[in-house]
Parts: C-alpha cells; sequence; structure tokens
C-alpha cells in the first residue's frame, strides 16, 4: 500500500505539487481564494515554463500510459490492456464509492462515455479503495449498479495501477492520446469544461471530425450534486483515531477499547464527540451498545456520514437531529424529514441538505441498535 496514499483531495483544497521535487503544500479552501483552481496537467512542464499553478501547459506530454493489468478484476467490461486501447483516446479516472469528491464528477464522466464512445473515447473507471469494506467486489459491483455506471471499471484493491501512474489523489483523471502517452491530468473536482475541450482535442488530434463541441452541464441531483462551496466551511473528519480531529468529547480515546463517552453542551465550529459505548479503531468507531451519538457542529449545505452495519450485516436504525429538532426538509436522501433512517450497507449515507441560508448547525445522530460503524464526514 502506498505510504502517500492519503494526500488526496476529499474536499476542495488546492494541491501544488512536484513530483519531481517531491513537494507537496496542501492550502484548504478557508485560507484560498474561492476561484483557485485545481492543479492540472503537466507538473514538470507548469513548473519549468514558469506558468503560475493550475495552468496547464498545452497537451504537455507526460509519458506512457502505464500497464493497466494489476486490477484483480473488472465490472462491464473484459480486462484491459494498454496494447489494445492504442488508437483511442482512454479516460483513466481513480475514484472509491464513498468519496463524495468521486461522486461529483460522475455525471460528467457518463455524458463523455457515450458522448464520444462513437468518436473513440474509452472511459475507464479505477477503483482504489480507502477503507476496507471498499475492496469487497461485492460492495463495489452494488456501487456500480446504484450509480449507473456503464463504462468499465477497473478493481484496484491491491493498489497496483494507482502504484503504476503514481497516483496520489481521490479523485484523479489521466488522458491518454491515441498513441498511449499521458497528455492531460487533472486531481479533485472540477475544470470540467477545460477538460472536455482537452477531450475533444485529443480526438481531433487521432483523425474524428464532426464533433459535437457543446461542453456538457449535465444536471444531477442526489450526492453527485455539485457542491455550494461559498458555505463548505466544515472540513472532511474522520472517526477512527488514525486520521481524527477536533474531537470534543471529555474522555480522551480509549484506542480499540470501548469506552463510554459524552457530549459537551456546545461544541465549538467542527468540533465534534461521541457519546455512549464506543469502541474506537484505526479506521471507524464501533457502537458496542444500544443509544450511541455522534454530535458535530457544522456550516455547509451538505454533511454526509459514511457508515457501515455491523460484521454480521445486521440494520442499525437511527434518528437525527438539527439543532435539537427534526430536519425537516433539510433531511438528506438517506433519512426522512422526521429524522429516521436505516443503515444497511457500506457506503456514504448524505443525511443533511439543507434548503435555506446556510449558517452553522448542531447535527446529532442516534443508533437505536449496536454494532455500527462511523467512518468518516463529509460535506458540500
Amino acid at each position: 500500500m502506498p505510504k502517500t496514499r492519503h494526500l488526496f483531495l476529499r474536499h476542495r483544497a488546492a494541491v501544488v505539487a512536484s513530483l519531481l521535487m517531491g513537494v507537496v503544500v496542501i492550502a484548504w479552501e478557508n485560507n484560498m481564494p474561492n476561484d483557485l483552481p485545481f492543479l492540472k496537467s503537466g507538473y514538470a512542464e507548469a513548473l519549468q515554463s514558469g506558468l503560475p499553478p493550475g495552468q496547464k501547459p498545452s497537451l504537455a506530454n507526460g509519458g506512457a500510459m502505464p500497464e493497466l493489468d494489476g486490477a484483480i478484476s473488472w465490472i462491464n467490461s473484459a480486462s484491459l490492456q494498454r496494447k489494445a486501447l492504442r488508437g483511442k483516446v482512454v479516460l483513466v479516472d481513480f475514484w472509491t464509492y464513498t468519496c463524495i469528491n468521486s461522486l461529483r464528477p460522475l455525471p460528467y464522466l457518463k455524458n463523455w462515455a457515450t458522448k464520444y464512445k462513437g468518436a473513440g473515447l474509452v472511459v475507464i473507471g479505477v477503483h482504489t479503495p480507502e477503507f476496507s469494506f471498499e475492496k469487497d467486489r461485492k460492495n463495489v459491483d452494488g456501487a456500480v449498479q446504484t450509480l449507473n455506471i456503464s463504462f468499465p471499471v477497473a478493481i484496484d484493491s491491491n493498489y497496483r495501477i494507482w502504484d503504476a501512474f503514481e497516483n496520489q489523489y481521490w479523485p484523479a483523471q489521466y488522458l491518454i492520446d491515441g498513441k498511449g502517452q499521458i497528455r492531460y491530468q487533472h486531481f479533485g473536482e472540477g475544470e470540467y469544461g477545460d477538460m472536455e475541450r482537452t477531450i475533444q482535442d485529443l480526438l481531433k488530434e487521432n483523425g474524428a471530425n464532426g464533433l459535437d463541441s457543446n461542453i456538457a452541464n449535465p444536471s444531477s441531483g442526489g450526492v453527485e450534486k455539485a457542491p455550494d462551496f461559498r458555505n463548505a466551511n466544515s472540513p472532511e473528519t474522520y472517526v477512527g483515531y488514525r486520521r481524527a480531529e477536533r474531537f470534543a468529547s471529555s474522555e480522551r480515546v480509549a484506542r480499540d477499547s470501548s469506552r463510554v463517552y459524552s457530549t459537551p453542551l456546545r461544541p465549538s465550529l467542527n468540533q465534534w464527540a461521541l457519546s455512549g459505548a464506543w469502541n474506537v479503531g484505526s479506521e471507524a468507531a464501533v457502537l458496542t451498545a444500544a443509544g450511541g451519538k455522534i454530535m458535530f457542529r457544522f456550516h455547509s449545505r451538505d454533511l454526509h456520514l459514511v457508515l457501515a452495519p455491523g460484521q454480521e450485516g445486521k440494520p442499525v436504525r437511527f434518528k437525527l437531529t438539527l439543532d435539537g429538532s427534526v430536519p425537516g426538509e433539510s433531511c438528506g436522501s438517506d433519512c426522512a424529514p422526521g429524522g429516521t433512517g436505516t443503515v444497511r450497507e457500506p457506503r456514504l449515507y448524505q443525511l443533511i441538505r439543507q434548503q435555506n441560508s446556510i449558517t452553522d448547525r448542531i447535527f446529532e445522530i442516534e443508533f437505536l441498535d449496536p454494532g455500527v460503524r462511523a467512518f468518516v464526514f463529509t460535506f458540500g
């Protein structure tokens, strides 16, 4: 497993990276201007040419496309090999199905896969897991089906393709020309118009003509809806102790053992806390007795939480509140207006989508059954 796998864009961070110098600098959005673009293709070329971060040299050459033979299996396709893809323009998208930033580009990827298939574009999703349950083929199959993904998906549970591309980010897109050369890189969300125009340029370079030059702007709802960056003032926050920050329960975390926790009366913005009996592991916190809660004071339109039922797969019921009341019209797609819902499979759950003005809110979720595993909060 690569040591750099956690240097990723899971919420809107601006990353300036030099792969040649091995330097990575991360700046969260609340310290950066809202219109700062994500880095795109050709790090070495951009640095050597003096271009500002985020501006791509014209179709810079990033080297030969690595092999794809590291996948343990494929969905929607037989195994695809580099040699067989020569003569095609290839878009490789690294993603994982619980990452909100990996899910929001999907409407564009699906649109391009259909729109440009006849012109010679092949879109390939490389599913590289973050959490242990994302290595399960059945879970990935279910996510691909639920998300209506019809393009090929390589299951890269052993990080073989990730390592071959020297990738470090979820999501990340690589465009390969008809000669098998990487010509464009993009990390994170956004810049879809620029990416589609590059697809068009590479297809034309490859001999395609009569392309529809219109730039896609697919409508999307649910978790795939574009984020409200103006109000996204809460960062991705892990529950497992390996990466947890801003924990506000008065009790110290007992690593890998059960302890009863309590929530503060008034947490500060972006603090979170547990109450009830939890066993906090490196990856997730596991509820050991019914009635446990998680509290988070956040500022964002959307609140998501990656959850999984217990190891035996028994569903876990929950009820949640927003500032002590049922969420009503601010409920997410995975809970009712009354705040009730059920954790049935391991995935990202959209619990809050505010419809009106965005202010600091206190979110609290109570689990009525034991066994639930809580992994990470994300926002949008």
